[in-house]
């Protein structure tokens, strides 16, 4: 493994590319994207030739910049439970598959497979890092993220997590903030859920997870996201929504609860109308490091 040296900023344009199939209009999207995930890759400092295994890794967003950020003497195993056709505008299986044929498909290896039945099936496998990148929140329960991390305990030198810190710097991402609680108490009453706020865990609940599952906080840091990284902006206008409340009149069926649902919709409302025409913002990510 060599010495680390940092991605640049510029290297985001490159690696967006490697991510868009044949609809160049989502180009912005991607740049947006990979450049915040190079600022989780440095700030975890992965040198060249390291051995990553990503848990949750989706379409392949965060497996790019890493395959980019190990070279071509490392590698990175991409683990993902989710179906194959699950996915808008472009499912894993295609935009996967679309990674696998670009320039750094060569360092990438796909699983689809559930995260600890994967480590059970290649229990002589290691890693020199475990990385978790804006996934945990897509479990089914805080009890996912307790196996998880038990399991992983000596699979690899080095845990990195980073998620949505429940916290906002910046006032036009308050309402993201919002957003994803009046997203997750919502979730919460649908246990068929395939959406991408289902767990709502932050940064205390992860770090005793890690603790319980043997894992030492080594460094933690916060990043505030550039005005690119659109998950905010999605995840307000979800609540907004003529859907979320389609979804409120189908599951829950308790009064007060619908009642307080209802409130934190017209909540987010009023925060999007505070900023005056400002365009809303992703909210601060936690960025840790465990060993």
């Amino acid at each position: 493994m060599s010495s680390f040296n940092p991605l640049p900023a510029e290297a985001a344009n490159k690696i967006a590319s490697y991510a868009i199939l044949d609809d160049p209009k989502h180009i912005d999207i991607e740049i947006g994207q990979a450049e915040h995930r190079i600022k989780l890759i440095n700030s975890w400092q992965i040198p060249q030739g390291s051995k990553v295994l990503e848990i949750g890794c989706g379409q392949g967003t965060t497996t790019a910049v890493l395959a980019e950020a190990v070279g071509p003497n490392g590698h990175v195993d991409a683990v993902d439970p989710g179906p194959p056709d699950y996915g808008a505008p472009f499912t894993l299986a295609q935009a996967q598959a679309h990674l696998s044929a670009g320039p750094v498909g060569d360092r990438i290896t796909w699983h689809n497979a559930e995260p600890v039945k994967f480590l059970g099936d290649n229990p002589g496998q290691k890693w020199d890092y475990v990385v978790l990148a804006h996934c945990i929140w897509y479990f089914d329960g805080p009890d996912t993220l307790d196996k998880m991390l038990a399991a992983l305990k000596g699979r690899a030198a080095k845990l990195l997590v980073a998620e949505y810190a429940l916290t906002a710097r910046e006032k036009a991402a308050v309402p993201h903030v919002m957003a994803a609680i009046a997203r997750a108490t919502l979730e919460a009453h649908n246990k068929g859920s395939e959406a991408n706020i289902r767990c709502l865990l932050g940064p205390l609940n992860i770090k005793d997870a890690a603790k319980r599952g043997g894992w030492e906080l080594e460094k933690e840091d916060v990043v505030v996201p550039e005005v690119g990284l659109l998950d905010g902006s999605w995840e307000i206008g979800t609540v907004k929504s003529k859907w979320f409340l389609g979804e409120i009149d189908k599951y829950i069926k308790d009064v007060t609860l619908r009642t307080t649902l209802l409130s934190a919709r017209e909540a987010v409302i009023g925060a999007v109308g505070l900023l005056d025409g400002e365009k809303v913002r992703t909210m601060d990510v936690w960025v840790s490091r465990f060993n």
